[in-house]
């Protein structure tokens, strides 16, 4: 499952699910909601949420697969390898589930991690002090100069960047 982290200026304000971040944010944050921005924490990309309701209106999703988004395709696979799904935990369907979660949570590259940074980095701090000085630092993975060039920044932006960037993040969870 996704999570995201919602800024106000440069305060992390809300973190979790969807759902926990839009609820959180229409009843603590309201009068700032215009003003947050939601990230998301796997991609490090803008989100937008909907706030046009109120908070009886965001319901519990339906438990199951509506919530999942899970779609009906095809899959051709040879008989060995239908026979070895069989034999699965939860079926077919659920080893593949496990199989590609498996594969996405390894297959994570360093340049995957540093355009999560950079998408990031280019929705919120685009305006502050050695912005450009970190993205050349980011993308020649030059850890000593991206540090010294963002030191300056807020403590949760850096945090934040950290997370995204797959580094020790101890200190963003106890905050």
């Amino acid at each position: 499952m996704t999570n995201y982290t919602a800024f106000l200026a440069h305060e992390r304000v809300a973190s979790g699910t969807r759902d926990d971040v839009q609820r959180q944010i229409l009843s603590d944050l309201s009068e700032h909601k215009d003003s947050i921005l939601v990230f998301d924490d796997e991609t490090g990309r803008v989100t937008d949420l909907d706030y046009q309701g109120t908070m009886a209106g965001i319901t519990p999703q339906p438990v199951g697969r509506p919530k999942l988004g899970v779609q009906a395709r095809e899959v051709t696979l040879l008989p060995r390898h239908w026979d070895w799904l069989s034999q699965q935990s939860g079926g077919a369907s659920a080893a593949l589930r496990r199989l590609v979660d498996a594969a996405r949570s390894q297959g994570r590259t360093v340049r995957d991690r540093q355009d999560a940074a950079y998408r990031f980095m280019q929705g919120l701090c685009g305006d502050m002090k050695g912005y450009e000085e970190a993205l050349r630092a980011l993308y020649r993975s030059d850890s000593t100069s991206f540090a010294s060039a963002i030191a300056h920044w807020p403590q949760d932006v850096r945090l934040y960047i950290d997370s995204l960037l797959g580094l020790n993040t101890s200190d963003q969870e106890a905050g």
